[in-house]
């Protein structure tokens, strides 16, 4: 095979686990692909180039390894775009397939696309925490609230049908009782799309405010969970429970339910990816636990001005320029006519050590 057509059909691998966004988790996307495209060619495998992005397994979990599979069917070459984060393969795969005579390549110039595409999976491989998305959308000016009437929208229909996408995108989202009260959202996946799981909604809430009456409760099929402090009523509590909610306590500063623990419970629960769709005061209190990884920021071509409206992250906000919290690797999405959305990595301290 060419470059050329090596690059083709990498191209064409990577378009097909794109289609299954939402369907894999907790698995990669479209992780064994190789089992379902081998038994399609049959013996027409016996000789072949398997193009894949990401490394075969060579562990038994769920089904049996990738690896075994495809030397069995007699296939000669691999292509991938990246060796597997996941600890219990991280190259095994590769190595049991070259023990067996079968030639293993590393599409470099695919790498960096598989690594967006399967972001959550390899994010979650190497912290066993989910993936953390700060989403909101905001004026020109960096506001999220008006002081006295917020009815209508801060951006447009096709801007927020985009972050439908990115809920599919997700396990799981979080928000807090002040957003829940203020707006009686569902916080559910509208893009219409097919999902593995339902999408599980989190609000943090102190004092177990949510009203039962409220959408989201309301709503509830075993995909609702309250995070509240010791210090919530026992018999709110019950009464959210007989109601299909899930309650947690996890205590944390100032008498608030604690974002870290609730991001570290979802971690354990095997959720890859969480969006964050909050207001002011939550979305600093995530990023200044260092709990946020990324930020996905629209912007409207609006400014409210003022004192009093609300901006994006409130709280008490770092003191000093120079302790400001850093992005990297900054993405323009266009959203036509007149909008468009930053998407960025938040910078960790790990990260800034790295660079020293």
């Amino acid at each position: 095979m060419s470059a050329a057509q090596d690059s083709a059909w990498i191209d064409k691998a990577l378009e097909l686990a794109a289609r299954g966004r939402g369907q894999t988790s907790p698995n990669p996307n479209l992780k064994h692909a190789e089992v379902l495209a081998i038994e399609e060619a049959g013996e027409r495998a016996r000789g072949a180039t398997l193009y894949i992005n990401l490394e075969p397994c060579s562990h038994q979990g769920r089904t049996p390894p990738c690896a075994d599979a495809v030397i069995a069917a007699g296939i000669t070459r691999v292509v991938a775009s990246l060796q597997d984060p996941n600890p219990l393969v991280a190259g095994d795969g590769f190595r049991k397939l070259r023990d067996a005579g079968i030639q293993v390549e590393i599409h470099e110039p695919s790498s960096a696309r598989a690594r967006k595409l399967n972001e959550a999976f390899i994010h979650f491989m190497r912290t066993r925490r989910p993936l953390v998305t700060l989403k909101t959308a905001l004026t020109l000016d960096g506001k999220i609230s008006a002081p006295d009437d917020n009815r209508g929208w801060i951006t447009s229909e096709t801007a927020r049908a985009h972050v439908q996408l990115l809920r599919h995108d997700c396990d799981a989202i979080l928000t807090g009782i002040g957003t829940a009260l203020a707006d009686d959202p569902l916080l559910t996946d509208r893009s219409g799309l097919p999902r593995s799981r339902p999408l599980l909604r989190v609000v943090l809430d102190s004092r177990l405010r949510l009203p039962t009456g409220s959408r989201l409760v309301t709503s509830c099929q075993k995909d609702l969970v309250v995070i509240t402090t010791s210090a919530a009523s026992p018999e709110k509590q019950r009464t959210l429970e007989e109601a299909g909610v899930k309650v947690l306590v996890f205590d944390g500063p100032i008498g608030r339910a604690d974002v870290r623990q609730t991001i570290d419970w979802l971690g354990h629960q095997k959720m890859l990816s969480v969006i964050v769709e909050a207001g002011s005061l939550l979305n600093w209190s995530v990023l200044d636990a260092e709990c946020a990884d990324k930020i996905f920021f629209y912007y409207a071509p609006k400014i409210l001005g003022g004192t009093q409206s609300l901006p994006m992250a409130g709280g008490i906000g770092r003191r000093r320029r120079v302790d400001a919290i850093r992005m990297r690797n900054l993405e323009l999405h266009s959203i036509a006519p007149d909008e468009f959305a930053v998407e960025a990595y938040v910078v960790k301290e790990l990260d800034v050590h790295r660079d020293s």
